[in-house]
């Protein structure tokens, strides 16, 4: 069962000309025009720092507010992803633990691994709610919580809410690799298999989707059977970035401060499986990479040859501390800056293998990559080598061109925005 809320468009000035864009993300659309859905019932909820409204206002004290109380709703249980509640963990093994401001008890489901909602937790439960900002990038774990919280209620027999929100780099434009499927893990995890939270399906590398459309083609496609209902984020057209929104900036975890940081990520979080930095320890983490023993120049000189659209590098040597990956704290790394000088022309699947070509080029002796855990961000163990073996990097790239647009066809029947 599936109910579909249908998102507005965007409201206009009396004189005709249109009005800088307002959105209503799904939490304020919940508690004004979907309030039927959670009336009179106890309310789990899996949410974070990002969970707010267009006033910079916490789900959790929407859900406590005057709205849900005259509603009778309860918020009677809270469920943390990856860097925990208020965002600021960036290590394994988030402990569970009651919040202080509200004395809920907070069930942690990242452990050394995304989890979803074990069976013993939604005991005295009626309606599981969700409110997760994604960022619209394959390998964000987040999107692995909504999966697993689909299936934990469909076990339930529970109705499961995913309060809608932008996606942040826009939904018009998916950018490849797609995920190689014989890497994908799209299953709960379990004692004999790890999950893959960052690698679940065969889908681009950006993929230009909100995280209730991605709900909605995640029940279908796997047969999950959940009772599904997406709020959606009223207001927003899919050519709109985040800061054409008009909603508040939170960071959606403690290495992607700016938007300009979620924009490069995609194309450099595959080398988090390197030994290069990308940048943590830093202001700017996901928007640099390097490490002591890369010639910047060189590096630098190779990308900007090559006229990538949307892009250029810099020369810009940095110094982590503090780094939560270990890289490099407290020594001065020699760094490439990556700067978008045109977001809607940027590609990251190309920037990243072009980084790639090019470190591997200036420095292939220094150069160390984990293959497996590189391919599951980067999608296609047989682009990464041939990278390395010296192919043109664009060429290799574009190889995934026409699976990108047939997935961008298939996927369209779940969209919600225009």
């Amino acid at each position: 069962m599936l109910l579909v809320l249908a998102a507005s468009a965007c409201a206009t000035a009396g004189s005709g000309q249109t009005e800088k864009p307002r959105v209503r993300p799904g939490i304020s659309v919940l508690l004004t025009d979907s309030i039927q859905l959670i009336r009179g019932k106890r309310v789990a909820l899996i949410t974070n720092q990002t969970g707010v409204d267009e006033r910079g206002e916490s789900d959790i004290d929407r859900l406590r507010g005057p709205e849900a109380r005259a509603a009778g709703v309860q918020l009677v249980r809270l469920f943390s992803p990856e860097h925990g509640i208020r965002g600021t963990e960036d290590r394994e093994n988030l402990a569970s633990g009651v919040d202080a401001q509200t004395g809920l008890f907070i069930h942690s489901l990242y452990s050394n691994e995304t989890i979803g909602p074990p069976d013993s937790t939604l005991g005295n439960v009626d309606v599981l709610v969700v409110d997760l900002q994604d960022i619209g990038t394959r390998t964000w774990t987040y999107v692995g919580v909504v999966l697993y919280s689909m299936r934990a209620a469909a076990r339930r027999g529970l109705p499961i809410i995913v309060l809608d929100r932008p996606n942040p780099l826009g939904g018009v434009q998916p950018d490849g690799p797609i995920l190689d499927p014989s890497m994908a893990n799209p299953e709960d995890p379990t004692a004999a298999r790890r999950g893959k939270a960052y690698a679940l399906y065969p889908v681009p590398l950006r993929h230009a989707l909100t995280m209730g459309e991605m709900a909605r083609y995640f029940n279908a496609e796997l047969r999950i059977g959940a009772a599904l209902h997406v709020v959606p984020a009223v207001g927003w057209r899919r050519s709109m970035w985040f800061d054409e929104t008009g909603l508040p900036w939170v960071r959606p975890s403690p290495n992607l401060p700016t938007l300009a940081s979620a924009t490069v990520y995609p194309a450099l979080v595959a080398f988090e499986a390197t030994n290069v930095s990308v940048g943590r320890g830093t202001s700017d983490a996901f928007q640099r990479l390097g490490a002591p023993w890369l010639r910047g120049d060189s590096a630098v000189a190779l990308l900007n040859a090559r006229g990538l659209p949307g892009v250029r590098f810099e020369r810009s040597d940095f110094t982590p501390r503090g780094a939560t990956d270990g890289k490099y704290s407290d020594r001065l790394v020699g760094g490439i800056k990556v700067v978008v000088t045109d977001r809607r022309r940027f590609s990251p699947g190309r920037t990243s293998g072009a980084l790639l070509w090019a470190i591997h080029r200036v420095a292939p002796d220094s150069l160390v990559v984990r293959g497996p855990a590189f391919d599951e961000r980067f999608g296609r163990p047989a682009m990464r080598e041939a990278i390395m073996r010296g192919e043109d990097p664009d060429v290799v790239v574009a190889r995934d061109s026409a699976a990108v647009q047939s997935w961008w066809r298939t996927v369209a029947q779940y969209t919600l925005y225009r």
